[in-house]
């Protein structure tokens, strides 16, 4: 028995001691990983390792020796966690006394060291040991790269994990570090030793007499200058490197003294990267910079941006000077003063005033801007900096303001003001007589308004932004100055030459009106009301167009008030008002007119979805009152012309958008309560909710109601498809069934339509279960029944495809056997082209239904999954298809490829390039401008694949350059100037065909045309030419 034990024991050491001898003297790697897997199982322990390897380790040969010293560390770095605390301290004995040995041992000695620096069990003390050893007795800089990021490892290591340790060190171990870093070249190496160096700042690791020499040790790389190698593995970059460097050089107030006069000597180079990367460094650094470290270099750092700003021709340094500046002003701003000690930031600002003052007395020389931007880059760094500039500056440019009499000079004074006052809303004042504003209110009003008068529009426009930004100061206007602001907004509302002030003056109305409803609701309100009955009896007379541009821009002007709860409440029943006038009959009203008011409508609702409280008010205030009026326009018995109007497509249309945009933002109870009475309208006509509901007729859209009434199932669409998905929607069985025979209904294709389109959003919202597929079931039934008839296919079409769009949109299973029906419909003699541009209404974004905005399900990447599912059956069926069928299956695919996001469809564009090339044959004007739009962003993004078909692109784009579709030609010509990124050789052969064909474009009827032509021929006259 004792002899078995014995034999188990020796075979696993020689077992061993074989792998160890093919490790050592057969130079096999493999054996390493055999040993480390072994010692994890538990076959051997480190130290019968170390016993393998005895005589290797006491080999006289040095390379024998490393080989040993290799494997071990190899094993080591994969077994370090099953150490015991008394291994680890002979290892560490063991691993020190060889970094004396000879320089070829060195490299593996320093990997097992660094195994051994991630050991749990390492006792107090051997840590200090280690990188006293590695400090004395290794040249580290005499190592190659890997063994070098070596050393560094360890001593991050360390850092992690025996900080305290390291810190007894006191500066003898930043020196060291100094040493191992200096001369460093390589930047894997440099990544590591500017984080070492970071941690030493900032986890407060004792400097010592070496500040200086750990500033010059990392300093002596900036700026860095470094481009990566092509194709380099390890993905470092020249920006990691700044960074890097730059966190470093930023870290600590003890570097300023050598750092500033490093970045005023870059700033002042001739290197527009040292420029950048100098003031960038300025900019990090006054984050942890005071007064003390700045005051020396003040003068010196002023005079140097000054210049940059002054003189530069890059926007990126005048930018960063200015930033830099900007973060100077900060820094001391933020500095606790003593009672005695010196103001440096009144000092800097007077330096800064005394150098830019007197340009911005000059308007038309060229150093007024920077100046200004210098100016207002240091006043909005603190409250007493904006203080005390804008103190100075502004009595001056209101002086210059009224010494210029020139529109010009004025308007570059007062957007200097501008920028000026901008600043002021920075900062808050408890006290109202702190504000710096306060003092120069009067005359800041007068100059306003005084270029709100000027005949020049771009000084109104300058003016009108100006009155905006003092409107948001708080308490800084009097009543007396709102209503003249109020009167001046009023009288530019209705500007007839300059469509930019007053669209300035809306957009100013609406942004002030939030700040001072009272003003508004007292002094502009009453003059829109009078302006919009002066406006009814102009369109009663039947007065010109400039009359009806004054009525448009009252309603607009109404819309754009609209910004505060207690003005819609007095704007909307005016707009309701205005539209109940025309339906009675007391106004003449086109349908632009109607479209107008909705208009004005659909942009209050907007204003107040902001709001719960003025949303449910304006649901509640307009709905019945468009019902109402629909309702009573869709009666048999009213022959009135608005009759007629009112129920007319666009109007409808616009109808639509105010009910949709109206209920979008209703929260579920209030929808609910809504809800209860609308969808009994429809259904049973309870009219009991609607004001003035004495019909002469009941109204009933769904049983046998007239064409006029069915038409109002787009106003029910509006609603219903606008719900929260939570909203209960009563009656839905009934309604579904109702929805689903009307959109099947011949004789009105509006009506039908607008069914369907209700049905599809219905479906879209309905959660899973056996209810849906009930609904399905029913609509599958419905469709296949129209489409094997002939007097409702078109119907039956229509409600294929919005039925496959709401499953399309919700990933429902269904939805892949409806896509397949209506792929076979591509083949259908009567309703194939029909079916070809259904496939764009199924790619693209609706407005009025399945919407995100209106709560529809619309799963993300929709796009790309029906890409994946449907296109290739679609290039397999126009392979199949008939000849007279093609184009169908070429529209379908254009209209999937033309709205897919262009990173999808560049990996399939080899293979479906020759299909898109063949589109552009088909004879289809609306297939050949899609694929045309695909193809343009292809020739930008991909030019290399384009590249192999120039030849027909070329001859193709400039066959369709002359096509009887506007569209069409506009669009080839586009694509012939996006040819031109294509590789100048290719194109080359081809430059004076192209050059000739394209004079023609340039005679076209059409300026588009013209202007389309003359771009790309300009682009083919430079193709090859120097400097192209």
């Amino acid at each position: 028995m004792a002899a078995a034990a014995d034999l188990e024991a020796v075979a696993p050491t020689g077992a061993l001691w074989g792998l160890v001898h093919d490790f050592v003297m057969g130079q096999q790697e493999g054996p390493a990983d055999q040993v480390a897997a072994d010692v994890k199982s538990g076959s051997y322990t480190v130290l019968q390792v170390v016993e393998a390897l005895g005589s290797s380790l006491e080999n006289p040969e040095p390379r024998t020796r490393a080989r040993g010293i290799q494997l071990l560390s190899q094993v080591l770095l994969q077994c370090h966690p099953l150490l015991l605390e008394k291994e680890v301290v002979h290892l560490i004995l063991f691993y020190e006394n060889r970094l004396k040995d000879h320089h070829l041992v060195i490299p593996s000695v320093l990997r097992g060291l660094r195994a051994l620096s991630l050991c749990v069990a390492l006792p107090p003390g051997l840590a200090v040991s280690v990188l006293k050893a590695i400090f004395q007795e290794v040249h580290v800089q005499s190592l190659p790269q890997v063994d070098r990021h070596t050393v560094y490892s360890i001593i991050t290591n360390f850092m992690q994990t025996r900080e305290e340790e390291l810190k007894g060190l006191g500066a003898d171990f930043t020196f060291g570090f100094i040493q191992v870093m200096d001369g460093e070249k390589d930047p894997r190496n440099l990544l590591v030793a500017f984080r070492i160096v970071h941690d030493l700042i900032s986890r407060d690791y004792n400097l010592g007499p070496f500040v200086e020499e750990l500033f010059e040790v990392t300093s002596c790389y900036f700026p860095i200058d470094f481009t990566p190698p092509p194709n380099d593995p390890y993905g470092i970059q020249r920006e990691d490197l700044i960074l890097s460097l730059r966190a470093v050089l930023a870290s600590t107030p003890r570097f300023a003294e050598f750092l500033l006069p490093l970045l005023i000597e870059k700033v002042d180079s001739e290197i527009l990267s040292a420029k950048l990367d100098s003031l960038q460094t300025l900019n990090a650094c006054c984050t942890v910079y005071g007064q003390k470290e700045l005051k020396d270099f003040l003068p010196s750092l002023w005079v140097s941006i000054r210049r940059e700003v002054f003189q530069t021709a890059s926007e990126r340094v005048e930018a960063e000077g200015l930033a830099a500046l900007h973060s100077l002003t900060a820094c001391l701003s933020r500095s606790v003063l003593r009672a005695d000690a010196e103001d440096l930031l009144d000092f800097f600002l007077s330096n800064i005033l005394q150098d830019c003052r007197h340009h911005l007395c000059e308007p038309d020389m060229k150093l007024v801007w920077p100046s200004a931007k210098l100016l207002q880059a240091a006043a909005g760094a603190s409250a007493r900096a904006c203080d005390h500039i804008t103190g100075n500056v502004l009595p001056l440019l209101l002086e210059q303001f009224h010494k210029h009499s020139q529109s010009n000079q004025r308007r570059t004074i007062l957007e200097m003001i501008l920028g000026f006052l901008k600043l002021q809303q920075k900062w808050s004042y408890e006290d109202k007589g702190e504000r710096p504003l306060s003092g120069f209110k009067d005359q800041l009003c007068s100059l306003v308004f005084t270029a709100l008068t000027d005949p020049n529009a771009q000084l109104q426009l300058v003016g009108i932004r100006t009155l905006t930004v003092l409107g948001a100061q708080p308490d800084l206007l009097s009543p007396g100055d709102l209503e003249l602001a109020v009167g001046h907004l009023y009288r530019l509302s209705f500007l007839e030459e300059d469509s930019q002030s007053w669209a300035a003056a809306l957009e100013a109305s609406g942004t002030l009106a939030t700040l001072y409803p009272m003003a508004f609701s007292s002094h502009l309100v009453p003059k829109l009301s009078e302006e919009l009955c002066v406006g009814e009896l102009d369109l009663a007379k039947g007065d010109g167009p400039t009359k009806c541009s004054r009525h448009l821009r009252c309603l607009q002007a109404l819309s754009a008030v609209s910004t505060h709860p207690s003005i819609v409440k007095e704007t909307l029943p005016l707009l309701l008002q205005h539209l109940c006038q025309m339906n009675k009959g007391n106004v003449v009203a086109g349908p632009s007119e109607v479209i107008a008011v909705c208009q004005s409508l659909q942009q209050v609702a907007e204003k107040c979805q902001l709001d719960p409280e003025s949303c449910w008010y304006f649901h509640q205030t307009t709905i019945p009152c468009l019902l109402a009026m629909a309702v009573q326009a869709s009666m048999p018995e009213d022959r009135s012309v608005m009759r007629k109007v009112l129920l007319e497509d666009e109007v409808l249309a616009a109808m639509v958008s105010v009910i949709s945009t109206a209920t979008t933002h209703l929260s579920p109870d209030l929808a609910g309560q809504s809800v209860a009475h609308i969808v009994p309208l429809f259904l049973d006509g309870n009219i009991s909710f609607l004001p003035e509901n004495s019909f002469p007729c009941r109204f009933q859209p769904f049983q046998d109601g007239s064409s006029g009434q069915r038409r109002l199932v787009a106003l029910l669409m509006a609603f219903v498809c606008s719900l929260p998905r939570n909203v209960e929607i009563p009656q839905l069985n009934q309604l579904m069934q109702e929805l689903l025979g009307l959109s099947c209904c011949p004789g009105c294709p509006f009506s039908s339509t607008a069914a369907a389109k209700c049905f599809a959003g219905l479906l879209n919202k309905h959660p899973a279960g056996q209810q849906l597929d009930e609904f399905l079931q029913l609509a599958v039934d419905k469709v296949e029944a129209g489409l094997g008839s002939g007097s409702y296919r078109k119907q039956a079409f229509t409600l294929l495809l919005w039925v496959t769009k709401a499953l399309v949109l919700r990933y429902h299973p269904l939805s892949s056997c409806l896509t397949d029906r209506l792929m076979g419909l591509l083949s259908d003699p009567e309703l194939g082209p029909t079916a070809a541009d259904g496939f764009s209404l199924l790619m693209s974004d609706c407005t009025d239904v399945l919407t995100r905005a209106a709560h529809a399900e619309v799963r993300i990447m929709f796009r790309q999954r029906f890409f994946t599912d449907n296109v290739p059956a679609l290039v397999q069926g126009f392979h199949a298809a008939p000849r007279d069928v093609k184009p169908n299956y070429l529209k379908g695919l254009s209209h999937v490829l033309n709205r897919l996001p262009k990173p999808v469809l560049l990996p399939e564009l080899p293979t479906l390039l020759s299909l898109l090339l063949e589109a552009l044959s088909c004879p289809d004007s609306v297939v050949q401008l899609s694929t045309l739009s695909c193809l343009q962003p292809l020739l930008l993004e991909a030019p290399q694949v384009m590249s192999l078909h120039v030849d027909t692109l070329v001859t193709k784009f400039l066959n369709l350059s002359s096509s009887p579709s506007m569209a069409v030609r506009i669009a080839a010509l586009q694509c012939m100037h996006a040819l031109t990124r294509l590789p100048t050789p290719v194109l080359l052969p081809y430059k004076p065909q192209v050059i000739r064909a394209l004079a023609k474009p340039l005679d076209d009827k059409k300026r588009l045309v013209r202007k389309e032509a003359v771009s790309a021929r300009g682009e083919w006259f430079l193709l090859g030419s120097p400097g192209s």
